[in-house]
């Protein structure tokens, strides 16, 4: 063998022994800077899809008793936050309630709603947040569901006579 061909061996070695000696450098060094929660290892291109069998609560399960309640799943290259456990999951959404509140942006969304200017489709905000209150309290509060009780009642019972009338004739 020429020593050209050699260094050309060499030169091929090197380049794919490099990544894999460095990598676990840059991993450990990421993980540490940044504040996610705890995530198993995860294959390149899929994620950690191969860990949620056809079973997920039993492997979600598994892996919030190994890495603890809250964790960070790769579901392809799509991060996803697990919380198990319910005080976990009230610490989550109360101190990232802003993060998650908001919807996805939509194309026909944005264009059927004004450029999302009503009240289901506004981002989230203080316009967004007083109108929840105003239709929790006014809307949904206790004199107008009592106000509102006789109505639901003959709807339900009008519901009730329609659904027996189509299954006899079924």
């Amino acid at each position: 063998m020429s020593a050209e061909f050699l260094s050309y061996i060499q030169l091929i070695l090197i380049s794919l022994l490099f990544p894999t000696l460095i990598r676990p450098i840059v991993i450990r060094s990421r993980r540490s800077k940044s504040n996610d929660p705890p995530s198993p290892p995860s294959l390149p291109l899929i994620g950690h899809i191969h860990l949620l069998p056809h079973i997920p609560h039993r492997s979600f399960h598994n892996l919030s008793s190994r890495y603890g309640p809250i964790l960070q799943l790769l579901l392809s290259s799509v991060p996803c936050f697990i919380a198990s456990t319910p005080d976990a999951t009230k610490h989550f959404l109360k101190t990232h309630e802003s993060s998650f509140s908001d919807r996805f942006p939509n194309a026909n969304i944005h264009h059927l709603s004004y450029d999302s200017k009503g009240f289901l489709f506004r981002a989230y905000g203080l316009h967004r947040k007083f109108m929840k209150k105003l239709c929790m309290t006014r809307l949904l509060g206790g004199p107008t569901l009592h106000l509102l009780h006789p109505v639901r009642r003959t709807e339900t019972m009008r519901f009730l006579y329609f659904s027996a009338e189509k299954s006899r004739g079924a």
